[in-house]
């Protein structure tokens, strides 16, 4: 399982990437991916929706189940993934990378202080 020291997460698994110009990306984890199993769909906020931490934004859809996404800091949404509407498949082949899900802007230095750093995230995951 790969959990990127670079990046902050969830208890929800979901991973943000502070682009350092007041904009995130936002998806899920690699060990979230790999418990839905095959995703097969993803539904996405419209860019533009203004988002509060803690607050469902989509679902995605696995040949397993279906999960809510939530946010996980206040924002507004400036892009989505629109490659995941055709390949959904790109969360489990690459969930950090051409799998992300959203764009963010977000208001004030502190906005990512609430979330787990990589360790934080692996204590979770393992128990």
């Amino acid at each position: 399982m790969s959990i990127p020291t670079e990046l902050k997460y969830t208890k929800d698994h979901e991973w943000v990437r502070d682009l350092g110009d007041g904009t995130a990306l936002v998806g899920i984890t690699d060990y979230a991916q790999n418990n839905l199993g095959d995703v097969t769909f993803v539904e996405l906020p419209k860019p533009g929706a203004n988002l509060s931490a803690g607050a469902t934004f989509g679902v995605v859809e696995s040949v397993k189940a279906a999960s809510d996404l939530y946010a996980p800091i206040d924002g507004e949404v400036l892009e989505v993934n629109a490659v995941l509407d055709s390949e959904p498949e790109k969360v489990n082949q690459d969930p950090y990378g051409d799998g992300w899900m959203i764009k963010l802007k977000f208001v004030g230095a502190d906005a990512l202080a609430g979330l787990l750093d990589a360790g934080a995230y692996e204590q979770l995951c393992h128990g």
